[in-house]
């Protein structure tokens, strides 16, 4: 059913220019979910265990979800190659690099047209110090996840990159005072 429709939207949205953007998106999400349907239960816990632990070796990860070293690599191979598996990473204590302050901070833009709000989404991501942008529903245009050391820290932060962004209005920032929960797993 989903190859069908796909199949009817990419043939309906050819040779228009604008929408190839769209079409790149459609093409990205119906491989995420052929990947996702193609999942099992020994997918799913090759996934739960590399998220608890990303360094673990392909042996001792075998070992845990009772399957072969050679059948479970090609598993996180396919994973891999389907987008699921997108990146490995080391998560920082951000007190220990000198980054213990968190900040949500809320943009507005000006408009809404295309243009603006690509302008914006390039330029935000070009600073260092802005670990999330999310483009939101509501209020605000965009929700930012920010770091910095200290209140000094963020307001160099500020001048120097937010309020230089593209098209923004009205900015409003707070201050995280502690960070009762945190996870990077996402539930499967």
């Amino acid at each position: 059913m989903w190859t069908k429709l796909f199949a009817i939207a990419l043939r309906i949205c050819t040779g228009i220019g604008v929408i190839i953007r769209i079409n790149q998106r459609l093409l990205l999400i119906y491989r995420r979910i052929i990947a996702v349907s193609r999942m099992d239960a020994l997918d799913i816990k090759i996934l739960e265990s590399l998220q608890r632990k990303g360094r673990m070796s392909n042996a001792e990860l075998a070992e845990n979800v009772n399957l072969s070293p050679s059948a479970c690599h090609r598993r996180i191979q396919r994973l891999e190659d389907e987008g699921v598996i997108r990146d490995y990473v080391a998560l920082l204590n951000p007190r220990a690099v000198d980054k213990p302050s968190t900040v949500f901070v809320e943009i507005t833009l000006s408009g809404q047209a295309d243009e603006l709000l690509d302008a914006f989404e390039r330029q935000v991501a070009l600073v260092p110090d802005v670990l999330e942008c999310h483009l939101m529903a509501g209020s605000a245009d965009y929700l930012l996840k920010v770091v910095a050391r200290d209140t000094d820290d963020f307001a160099r932060i500020h001048r120097q990159y937010l309020a230089r962004l593209p098209g923004v209005a009205q900015m409003q920032s707070s201050f995280a005072l502690r960070t009762v929960f945190k996870t990077t797993a996402i539930p499967l």
